[in-house]
């Protein structure tokens, strides 16, 4: 049997001196809680609590990092068992998808997926057998076995990956069912709602129509004009505020802020209500919105993320067959300097105010947004972004941002996953990656190892709680 190799010193650097020094560290802060703040992971499953199915819906196809490179080595998505938004048939034998998987898993060699992976399986599954397509079926069968016992339920595993808090990613319309119900049950797994407005912020979103009115049912408001509109939110804002939120976040094509007139905008949401929104109407509509939401954000404390930059659904094709969310999103040049000044103009001096950016273009971070950072009180760079959440996507952050804007103008680490089993993987992969660079710079004599003890806390924990506004609200470790 060939086994998984999971040395110690992985992702370490090669150099022995940065090694030691990048062990000492990690051994300082492997075991912090887990404070994951941003990431999409369903609360139904909490609130439920029942077993998941099986390895296939546990693991690969809720993954679009898994399945988006399967499909670019020429398999098809129904092989795979992605439910179709039409009638087209999908694989229905999930051992059958599995060994797919299996016997691909070598194309995941150098990628944070295969990371992730194969972390998952031995710490969390107890897999020491490397993935192959021969051994794929004894790892199905070992992980199915796993999963009926009581210790592999959601709540368990919250509990055993030591999440401090998890922040789940909620429509503006949602309910916070799922929410309420864990609430209800008495459990002490802290699960909070983020507010995410896109489906009706985004005049051009598909259903943009159908989902105001869902809006105005679960509001209480007839939204018939954009101070009403803005009412609802508002008021949808406080309902999450109650739930436990701490953030808001949205998911926008360019970072563009700019206010407009109470008549401009009143004028392009009737043409939205009458469906007759251009592309115009709909790119100055988000950049006003932006600048309510920092406005609102002033008002309730509500941490404001905004997550720009990428050419959502590229491939026609599979959005027509497969929906949203399935890997086919791509990065685009980004600027921010001049799209980010009105809003920074006005909002950017409230210490009241906290703004957290990310960017999928990374020649963005040393040129734009670490100087932002580095001066605007409000403003806070989140860490690398989906394809950049990496081995190399994180040395390459940290060199960019850190001699401009410090550590402390970014915000630590969130895994923004919607595979669960994988988020001890993810903030495993960063505090390895983190205390490695710090323990570059004191190798050089930049900074002293007393001062890489603090900072590989800090980054590890003590940040993103700051930052999100998360001081207090749980038990701080020691």
């Amino acid at each position: 049997m060939e086994k998984i190799q999971l040395n110690e010193d992985r992702f370490f650097d090669s150099d022995p001196a940065i090694r030691r020094i990048a062990r000492d560290l990690y051994e300082g802060v492997k075991d912090l809680p887990i404070v994951s703040p941003h990431g999409h992971v369903n609360p139904r499953l909490f609130a439920g609590n029942e077993p998941f199915p099986d390895p296939t819906a546990l693991i690969l196809i809720p993954d679009h990092y898994i399945f988006r490179m399967l499909y670019s080595q020429g398999i098809p998505l129904e092989n795979l068992g992605i439910p179709a938004t039409d009638d087209a048939e999908v694989e229905q034998d999930h051992r059958k998808i599995w060994q797919i998987l299996g016997d691909h898993f070598y194309l995941f060699g150098g990628t944070p997926t295969g990371i992730w992976l194969q972390h998952e399986f031995y710490y969390v599954f107890g897999v020491e057998e490397k993935f192959t397509g021969e051994s794929a079926m004894r790892i199905y069968d070992r992980i199915q076995e796993k999963l009926q016992a009581p210790a592999y339920l959601p709540r368990a595993l919250f509990d055993r990956f030591n999440i401090e808090v998890l922040t789940t990613t909620d429509g503006a319309a949602d309910s916070l069912q799922y929410h309420d119900e864990i609430r209800r049950s008495g459990w002490r797994g802290n699960i909070i709602p983020c507010f995410r407005p896109d489906a009706v912020t985004n005049l051009l979103t598909n259903g943009w129509r159908q989902n105001i009115t869902e809006l105005s049912r679960i509001s209480g408001i007839s939204i018939d004009s954009y101070s009403r509109f803005m009412q609802a939110l508002a008021e949808r804002r406080a309902f999450f505020k109650s739930m436990g939120a701490v953030s808001t976040d949205q998911g926008v094509f360019s970072p563009y802020t700019h206010e407009l007139s109470g008549t401009e905008v009143e004028l392009i949401f009737e043409r939205a209500l009458l469906g007759r929104a251009t592309q115009q109407d709909a790119d100055l509509f988000t950049a006003h919105v932006l600048m309510e939401m920092a406005r609102m954000s002033v008002k309730d404390d509500l941490v404001m993320q905004i997550h720009p930059g990428s050419f959502r659904n590229h491939n026609r094709f599979i959005l027509r067959r497969f929906g949203a969310d399935k890997g086919c999103d791509i990065p685009v040049q980004t600027e921010y300097t001049k799209n980010l000044y009105e809003l920074l103009d006005k909002y950017g001096d409230n210490r009241k105010f906290t703004l957290i950016v990310f960017t999928l273009d990374e020649s963005a971070y040393s040129r734009e947004l670490a100087p932002l950072a580095g001066h605007y009180p409000a403003l806070k760079l989140g860490p690398p972004w989906w394809f950049h959440d990496s081995i190399e996507g994180m040395t390459r952050f940290r060199r960019c941002v850190t001699e401009t804007a410090g550590i402390y103008n970014t915000v630590g680490f969130n895994d923004d996953t919607r595979a669960f089993p994988s988020i001890p993987a993810r903030h495993d992969l960063a505090r390895r990656m983190d205390c490695n660079y710090l323990a570059g710079l004191v190798a050089r004599y930049i900074i002293d190892k007393n001062d890489a003890r603090q900072m590989s806390r800090q980054l590890a924990y003590d940040l993103v709680k700051k930052a999100y506004k998360l001081e207090g609200s749980f038990d701080v470790v020691s």
